[in-house]
């Protein structure tokens, strides 16, 4: 098939690239002129293993190209699919500009090339709030007028962020909400090659299929909220949250996914989409209490988690002066996305109340050095730097590395020798031997004799 991705983001462009590789020829289209000049280089713009491999290889086989060109784009594309960022703010209202920008930009194309062309199907892939996909198609249709063929459907993404490309290969579903049966068969033959493993393609509704991208979102991000609540009652109580987990994830109704305690969640997903659903409640009249506490408890994690710090240096203002360390700084390790990053929150905090912080990431450093500066921040090349005369460390992502660290290195470089361990990486009784004051989550704290 021909295809275009409209928007180079995380989505449009490992959808495009993993699209490509099974031999459709695919157009990445955007705005950024810059982004694109360094897509045609072979530079990829995020982090995602083995994505610039897949990338190279695709363009050099002549199956995946990048253009600013709308025209270019989608001229011959069978499919068109809308991958742009959907905002929102703090309340979880989403901002559909980039999605009615790209609509329009499609509307002007199929009005070009006239009636006589064969209907392309527009998909939007992007998360929106429900009947967003339908909004397009009447806003396609109020440009182009009654005699242009086009189709929608809505195609959600299920995607981690450090393991996207195999999610995309080997999906555990496919979803797609169509108008009608044709344009279901068009999305099955296209996502076929992907499911050869016995997982199913469900072809739904368009509104149903909206709904399932924030209904999973959503069933996720509680479960990492749960675990968390029970967390800190684990730890209230004496009780130790990894023997309580081992004994509730042995349930096969329960499972093991998404229930590990830490900083919660984070990322440009699960907050975005939880806070969505309370405000598709809101606006429907059906209270979303559920979600809204999801939400907090989330958020009152990282508070939670500061109040440890600022406990062993006596208070916040004890934080004046100090220097706290912190490994780990994306949301999640074998990514460099640090949107709405616990590390980020926790660091800005302790700089509120007059400590020095120095971060370390495998890569995200480029990032935070973006995001978070100043003379009470610095952001380092090394982990054992980030040590150097620290009052504290923080492990804020459980990256591989930070798991199996020399902990004389970190004792000989760090003035303090307290480890806040924000992932539960270590043992309490090792960190004991070792004379370490550690902290956890929903564990007692060690503390050396």
């Amino acid at each position: 098939m021909h295809l275009s991705m409209v928007g180079t983001g995380y989505v449009g462009l490992v959808t495009g690239v993993c699209l490509s590789n099974t031999g459709n020829d695919v157009y990445c289209l955007d705005v950024d002129e810059r982004k694109v000049e360094m897509l045609k280089r072979g530079e990829c713009p995020i982090y995602e293993p083995g994505l610039t491999d897949l990338m190279e290889r695709n363009t050099s086989a002549g199956r995946l190209h990048f253009t600013t060109d709308a025209m270019q784009a989608h001229r011959d594309a069978d499919m068109i699919f809308i991958c742009v960022g959907t905002p929102s703010d703090e309340r979880g209202h989403t901002d559909l500009k980039y999605i009615q920008a790209a609509a329009d930009d499609v509307a002007d194309v199929l009005k070009a090339l006239g009636p006589d062309q064969k209907p392309k199907v527009v998909v939007v892939k992007s998360t929106v709030p429900v009947g967003t996909t339908l909004m397009v198609r009447d806003r396609i249709r109020e440009r182009v007028g009654p005699s242009i063929p086009f189709e929608v459907a809505n195609n959600p993404e299920f995607l981690k962020e450090g393991a996207a490309i195999d999610d995309f290969n080997k999906p555990d579903r496919v979803v797609c909400g169509v108008e009608n049966d044709a344009v279901g068969e068009r999305m099955r033959d296209l996502y076929d090659p992907f499911v050869r493993q016995g997982h199913p393609i469900y072809v739904m509704d368009i509104l149903s299929s909206e709904m399932v991208k924030y209904a999973s979102n959503a069933m996720l991000a509680c479960k990492i909220s749960f675990i968390n609540e029970i967390a800190n009652l684990a730890e209230a109580y004496g009780a130790n949250i990894n023997r309580v987990r081992e004994g509730m994830c042995a349930d096969k109704r329960i499972g093991n996914q998404f229930l590990y305690p830490g900083l919660g969640y984070g990322g440009s997903c699960f907050p975005k989409d939880t806070l969505a659903c309370v405000m598709m409640g809101e606006k429907s009249g059906v209270a979303p209490t559920l979600n809204r506490a999801v939400h907090e408890v989330n958020q009152r994690q990282r508070d939670i988690f500061f109040k440890k710090i600022t406990g062993h240096f006596g208070g916040e203002m004890g934080l004046q002066g100090k220097t706290v360390a912190f490994w780990g700084i994306a949301f999640k390790p074998r990514t460099d996305d640090i949107r709405e990053a616990p590390a980020l929150t926790l660091m800005r905090k302790a700089m509120g109340f007059g400590a020095s912080v120095v971060g370390y990431d495998p890569v995200a450093n480029d990032n935070a050095r973006a995001e978070i500066s100043g003379p009470g921040v610095k952001i380092v090349d090394d982990m054992y730097e980030a040590l150097q005369g620290a009052d504290a460390l923080v492990i804020s992502t459980d990256w591989d590395e930070f798991k199996s660290p020399d902990f004389g290195r970190i004792r000989e470089l760090m003035s303090g020798n307290a480890i806040f361990d924000g992932r539960n990486l270590y043992r309490r009784q090792h960190m004991d031997e070792l004379g370490f004051e550690y902290h956890s989550v929903g564990r007692a704290p060690v503390s050396p004799a």
